[in-house]
């Protein structure tokens, strides 16, 4: 049998990383991507397949294919669709211009990189596609609009290509964790601040709390966070088990979720969110 391979996005640090190290150490052919060539480097030196893939760019997402396919020989067994960002802020301070830019990467990225492997997935008669959503997939939450709508887009293109793809071998899966120990947060203040003129806004005595969230160093894990670990113990199953679920919730917020949405009607649910 030949060493299967894996195609990973986002693996700077948090679910990323720990699926790429993990995987390799699982035997799998990892190509560990990150947007910066300096997180390549780092990751390279530790002894991972890794070079630059920048979602918001076509021709670095064109080259990546690429390189796996030079180094693979067109194989590729799975990929594993993880890099994504956050623009936190309320839906009316949201320009347009944010929404395009995080639907460049969480959206219009992730799908032209998957049409891109679904040709090297069809001549071999079998692949996995892995989507990391959320559980903002799955239900709203203030202050995370422009994110939200990126997941639930994301949650109803993968359902359409799993209906599509039957028949191919080719499986189609959704991973929706809940609170995870990232750098997401972090990572979302250039674009808050790039973007939401929280100063000029009708909310900005709410954005107080907002502020301290993104700006205050967390001392504290959120209720019912997990590890990255977590998410990767999914994704395993995802990706070695014979018959793969079209779903799989990480955390409890994310089972509650799931749950509510089904049996509750949508004010009910509103008022169920808004208590936290």
């Amino acid at each position: 049998m030949p060493q299967r391979s894996v195609l990973i996005t986002g693996c700077s640090s948090g679910i990323g990383l720990d699926a790429a190290r993990t995987l390799k150490a699982r035997g799998w052919r990892v190509f560990a991507t990150c947007r910066q060539q300096a997180d390549c480097d780092r990751l390279t030196a530790e002894g991972l397949e890794s070079f630059r893939l920048d979602l918001a760019d076509e021709d670095s997402i064109a080259a990546a294919v690429a390189e796996v396919v030079a180094r693979t020989g067109g194989r590729l067994d799975a990929l594993y669709n993880n890099g994504a960002f956050a623009c936190p802020g309320a839906v009316e301070d949201i320009p347009r211009g944010a929404l395009r830019e995080i639907f460049e990467t969480n959206l219009f990225g992730t799908h032209d990189l998957t049409r891109r492997v679904i040709p090297l997935m069809r001549a071999q008669g079998h692949g996995r596609i892995v989507n990391c959503s959320s559980v903002l997939g799955l239900v709203g939450a203030t202050w995370r609009g422009a994110y939200v709508s990126t997941k639930f887009a994301l949650e109803g293109l993968s359902d359409v290509l799993r209906l599509e793809m039957r028949g191919t071998g080719i499986e189609v899966i959704l991973i929706e964790p809940g609170p995870i120990a990232t750098k997401i947060r972090e990572n979302a203040v250039p674009h808050f601040e790039r973007w939401i003129d929280w100063e000029q806004s009708a909310r900005r005595d709410q954005y107080a709390a907002l502020r301290g969230r993104l700006y205050d160093k967390k001392t504290n894990k959120d209720a019912f966070e997990l590890g990255p670990d977590a998410v990767t113990a999914k994704l395993i199953h995802a990706l070695e088990h014979r018959r793969p679920r079209a779903r799989y919730y990480v955390t409890t917020p994310t089972y509650i979720a799931g749950f509510l949405r089904r049996i509750l009607p949508t004010r009910l649910l509103d008022r169920a969110i808004a208590k936290g």
